[in-house]
């Protein structure tokens, strides 16, 4: 699977000792470069499976996340997002905070950040 690129003027990750910030995600797709169809479930599928290999590119698993930053343009999708989240974090929850927006970049509905720690 690929990854996709970054779209403005920043990194996918920075390093800072141990730690790895990992720059905010949307559910972008890798071959087109356009937001995946399929709503907020899609969208959180590919944002996880992106940040899941951008972790692995760096010797990192999801059990090394320390902390989730999502932001959500509508509430009512909170349950939908967790329904996917459970599926890559399935115990040791990493810390998290969901913010409501009014607006992302390319109209996604979601966007993830992670900071992840090397043991």
């Amino acid at each position: 699977m690929q990854v996709p690129a970054s779209t403005g003027p920043y990194r996918p990750v920075v390093v800072a000792q141990n730690l790895f910030f990992f720059s905010g995600q949307t559910g972008q797709d890798p071959q087109t470069g356009r937001l995946v169809t399929g709503g907020v479930t899609a969208e959180t599928h590919r944002i996880l499976q992106t940040l899941k290999l951008r972790l692995q590119a760096n010797h990192l698993t999801l059990r090394d996340v320390v902390n989730v930053t999502i932001y959500l343009t509508d509430m009512t999708h909170y349950v939908a997002l967790n329904e996917v989240y459970r599926q890559y974090f399935t115990a040791d929850f990493p810390a998290r905070t969901c913010v409501a927006v009014t607006a992302l970049p390319g109209q996604a509905q979601v966007e993830i950040t992670l900071i992840a720690a090397r043991p």
